[in-house]
């Protein structure tokens, strides 16, 4: 009994070995799904942190002295290009202008008699009533009449812009701020301290910052023919807000800046966008997207079939002759949705390992499930 009992005990033992073998071998076939590779033309983007700063922004500053007498408009509200906004004490400017145009009045009424006195020594020195001298004084005298004319009114002329001064205007259209200063306040001309200040927010720019290396790689793609341009410099631009939303009105690139920041090796970018809703406040965080070009034959891989080494190398398997994987080293460049954009390590028409290549090893056979012929619809590139 005891040899029939070790003999029944090996028998299972060599069955559970048999059946391990097999499970053994299928395990080192593991199935994957495989992506060929066809070219398509992708836009390539560009992600930039940036802020939002007004169109335009002014200070009102006081041009008179005087005591401030009214505030003529709300805090936080929208003004008008030429609108009054304070009232200062016009009292003493007024004077100012009567006695200005009082002396102006006593200048033009000394003109005339000089001038008849020197038209009438005019008549007499023809005459040798007088002597020269006499007529020269007359003419010099009617000179003089006519110039003190001319300073009086320049003098009203000035009486009457310091009175124009008292109201202060608004230089631009816009949204006003609070107010530095209340009604009893003295003021003086051009002060330090604003009244008030006014911003333009339609439109609104967004002031980015691109590093001069980015630049570089752009030029370089652009000047190998990997890259085509969308346009000139006035390229559309998509704004990402805080929240993560899109803004819905498009902008426009202005300009890039023709120097290097020294501390930063950044380039300046502006962009200008319509802000009727008054969505945009200045200051605000936000993220421009910029065309950088057209790439017209992207090979896209999944980001997931990517893999990266611990110096950051990317690699993906690909699927080779008798369905065997091999490692392949790779360059990425944009992200591109949820694909990476391959730059260099893949051709067009080879087979990608996008699924099941976690239990894949370089050189082991494998057992395709199913074949997909592109990679599918991608979004614009994105690079952060």
């Amino acid at each position: 009994m005891r040899a029939f009992g070790l003999f029944l005990i090996a028998v299972a033992v060599c069955g559970c070995s048999g059946d391990g073998g097999q499970a053994s071998r299928a395990r080192r076939t593991p199935e994957v799904q495989v992506l060929e590779l066809v070219p398509q033309k992708v836009v390539l983007t560009t992600e930039l942190v940036g802020r939002t700063s007004a169109f335009r922004k002014a200070e009102v500053r006081p041009q008179v002295n005087g005591v401030l007498l009214k505030r003529l408009f709300d805090e936080g509200g929208e003004v008008r290009e030429g609108e009054p906004l304070y009232l200062i004490d016009p009292a003493p400017y007024k004077a100012a202008l009567e006695s200005a145009q009082a002396a102006l009045a006593r200048a033009e009424a000394n003109v005339e008699p000089a001038r008849l006195r020197a038209q009438r020594y005019k008549s007499l020195l023809s005459e040798k009533a007088v002597s020269r001298q006499e007529y020269d004084d007359a003419q010099s005298t009617y000179q003089q009449a006519r110039a003190e004319v001319g300073v009086c009114r320049a003098a009203v002329k000035t009486a009457k812009i310091q009175l124009d001064y008292t109201n202060v205007l608004a230089p631009i259209s816009g949204r006003i701020g609070k107010s530095a200063v209340t009604e009893g306040a003295l003021v003086t001309a051009n002060q330090a301290e604003p009244l008030a200040s006014i911003q333009q927010f339609d439109p609104m720019y967004v002031d980015v910052t691109q590093s001069s290396l980015e630049l570089l790689r752009l030029r370089e793609l652009l000047g190998e023919g990997r890259l085509e341009r969308t346009g000139d410099m006035r390229a559309e631009v998509q704004l990402r807000l805080e929240n993560e939303k899109m803004y819905p009105h498009t902008g426009t690139l202005q300009f890039t800046d023709i120097t290097v920041d020294d501390s930063t090796g950044a380039v300046g970018l502006r962009a200008i966008f319509p802000n009727p809703d008054k969505l945009l406040l200045p200051g605000m965080y936000v993220r421009a997207i910029l065309n950088e070009g057209v790439d017209e034959r992207a090979l896209l891989v999944p980001q997931l079939a990517v893999s990266r080494d611990p110096r950051g190398q990317a690699s993906v398997f690909v699927l080779g002759e008798g369905n065997v994987a091999q490692l392949r080293l790779v360059t990425v460049g944009n992200m591109v949705g949820r694909f990476w954009q391959i730059v260099e390590g893949l051709e067009p028409g080879e087979k990608v390992i996008v699924e099941g290549f976690q239990n894949v090893r370089n050189g082991m056979s494998v057992k395709v499930r199913a074949a997909e012929k592109t990679a599918g619809d991608a979004a614009p590139a994105r690079k952060d």
